[in-house]
């Protein structure tokens, strides 16, 4: 089997998705740890307002950056693949 081309739109909604959930991820730990430490410093509120908005912010912002790069990523990988022919898997 040979991949020859992906679809670039498909790819960059594929990549922002998954990059929107790692997103979420990283808002969660920032919540976390930012709580802790802001109570810790005794400013709870401000880590609890902040994680929040982290937990808002991150998955956006990671999904928007996901999409572009995904986009990128796939129309390089199509005009790469027409000149050296494309990615060679063996699968049985």
């Amino acid at each position: 089997m040979v991949i020859k081309r992906f679809n670039v739109l498909k790819l960059a909604i594929f990549q922002g998705a998954l990059m929107a959930a790692f997103g979420l991820l990283a808002g969660l730990m920032v919540l976390i740890f930012g709580s802790m430490f802001a109570g810790a410093l005794g400013k709870p509120s401000v880590g609890v307002f902040g994680g929040i908005g982290a937990l808002i912010f991150m998955p956006i912002m990671y999904g928007v950056m996901g999409f572009i790069g995904g986009a990128i990523g796939a129309f390089v990988y199509n005009l790469v693949a027409g000149v050296v022919g494309g990615i060679e898997i063996d699968v049985e």
